[in-house]
């Protein structure tokens, strides 16, 4: 399967998007003061587990997708020596 240029930058654009997302995400999700991520005694809820979870698979989508448009735009660049 070929990729097109535009998509492939879209693949890769989406890739960094998604870890700048959850990154700051997962910053706000541990530094929750509101009762939610954690308990009264410091320990981890049900809301902080399932976040995390979808955090963490968030990063190896995005780092799958964004793999699959650097690769995309490679072998563009293979194909076409000119540019």
């Amino acid at each position: 399967m070929k990729l097109s240029r535009p998509v492939s930058w879209f693949l890769l654009a989406f890739g960094v998007w998604s870890w700048f997302i959850w990154i700051t995400f997962v910053k706000n999700l541990w530094n929750d003061a509101s009762g939610l991520a954690f308990d009264d005694a410091g320990e981890p809820t049900g809301y902080f587990w399932v976040h995390l979870l979808l955090a963490v698979t968030s990063f190896l989508l995005g780092t799958a997708i964004g793999v699959i448009g650097l690769r995309g735009l490679r072998a563009l660049r293979r194909q076409d020596p000119a540019r």
